[in-house]
């Protein structure tokens, strides 16, 4: 999904890969996937799918460590992969975690987290995505897992998109629901940020996301209307605006979104 980290980084990653795969008898083969400046790497080990997540010594342990395990708990009808088993250790101040996830049996949409051309999915594929949502939607709000944070909002929405936020109606969003994180299945990958956001916040992340794409994002709006329609979705919409604007300087596909984003804040 990201560029792979330094040599120091990926040498130390790699090392506990292999830790993690002989820990699960298994051994990881084909393409690696690195995730924000190395912080995660993923890859095939036989059957299974294995990940690993790093961080300093003192720094492990909060939502996005804990984000994988707490989801086991979520509903059936959110679709995503088994996760398994789990193994935790620590060496030369950094601690590691091992998740042992089952295979998703399709592939992703994209891969990186923007749409450049149209994926072709079909209508059955949008139905299956929208009662994702709903179900995951009506989910009560875990208790300290927060994908998006009041305060953030309330300060980014006017700073960067020039709108104010008013009422913020709150439900339970994946929080990172980009083209990278969703296969073909329809499957939803990658939930270590998951937890409270302003209604319509995943929706709102896969209609902005294909914005370069000017038709698929006709079509992804279209079939997104259930949800985006509804006046509380308009929080949701803000939200994800600003933060492509207020990263538009340090993350690549974010400068390639900024133009059509702004675009569409001056039609809403």
């Amino acid at each position: 999904m990201f560029e792979p980290p330094g040599p120091t980084t990926v040498d130390r990653m790699l090392v506990a890969q292999q830790r993690a795969a002989d820990q699960f008898g298994l051994r990881a083969t084909g393409r690696r996937v690195w995730g924000y400046r190395g912080r995660t790497l993923s890859s095939a080990a036989g059957p299974h799918w294995l990940r690993l997540v790093c961080a300093e010594v003192g720094t492990e342990g909060g939502t996005l460590w804990t984000g994988p395990s707490a989801s086991r708990d979520l509903p059936a009808a959110v679709p995503r992969p088994d996760l398994f088993r789990i193994r935790d250790w620590t060496t030369e101040g950094y601690a590691y975690r091992a998740e042992l996830y089952g295979f998703a049996p399709d592939p992703i949409i994209s891969p990186r987290p923007v749409l450049d051309e149209d994926p072709g999915l079909p209508g059955a594929w949008w139905k299956e995505m929208i009662a994702a949502l709903d179900a995951l939607a009506d989910v009560p709000p875990p208790r300290g897992r927060e994908a998006v944070r009041e305060e953030y909002l309330r300060r980014v929405i006017p700073q960067f998109t020039g709108h104010q936020v008013e009422d913020v109606t709150w439900t339970t969003a994946h929080g990172d629901l980009h083209y990278g994180n969703v296969t073909r299945g329809p499957h939803i990958l990658d939930w270590e940020g998951w937890g409270r956001a302003p209604y319509g916040y995943d929706a709102a992340t896969l209609y902005l996301y294909a914005l370069l794409a000017p038709e698929t994002a006709a079509r992804t709006r279209t079939e997104l209307a259930p949800v985006l329609d509804r006046p509380e979705a308009r929080t949701g919409l803000l939200t994800v605006c600003a933060q492509i604007l207020q990263a538009q300087d340090r993350i690549d596909f974010y400068t390639e979104l900024a133009s059509p984003v702004r675009e569409y804040l001056a039609r809403l």
